[in-house]
């Protein structure tokens, strides 16, 4: 089983600055992939930005949105099997629930299946 924990949400003005972390632990091989994605009320689910397991941001030719480029970092602790948003300059429209993603190899198995946090809310005041 594995389980994950996010944290790191929460509400600030424009312009400024949030981090978020999500951890997992328990039957974990290995973490291939790992994501943030977001959803904002009445739209659809959208990749914010996604790292490989080598720390490249290049992952299917995509590594961040272009709404949040030059703004939002990804990063990732292989040891602590952690990845982490850092968001700056925050805008209004980044507004939405914030999911981390990760494609995870548990013992025993043969195919990595993709495992969601629960989800944090962040809120950008105008």
């Amino acid at each position: 089983q594995v389980r994950l924990v996010e944290s790191g949400g929460g509400l600030v003005q424009a312009g400024g600055s949030l981090r978020l972390s999500c951890a997992f632990s328990g039957s974990i091989l290995r973490i291939n992939a790992m994501g943030w994605y977001r959803q904002a009320p009445g739209k659809q689910r959208e990749l914010v930005a996604a790292i490989t397991s080598g720390g490249s941001t290049n992952y299917g030719g995509t590594n961040y949105a272009d709404s949040v480029k030059g703004r939002f970092t990804i990063s990732r602790d292989t040891a602590k099997n952690t990845v982490y948003l850092q968001m700056n300059s925050l805008k209004p429209e980044d507004t939405a629930v914030y999911y981390c993603n990760a494609d995870i190899r548990q013992p025993g198995t043969f195919m990595d299946t993709a495992h969601w946090g629960q989800g944090t809310q962040v809120t950008v005041s105008s």
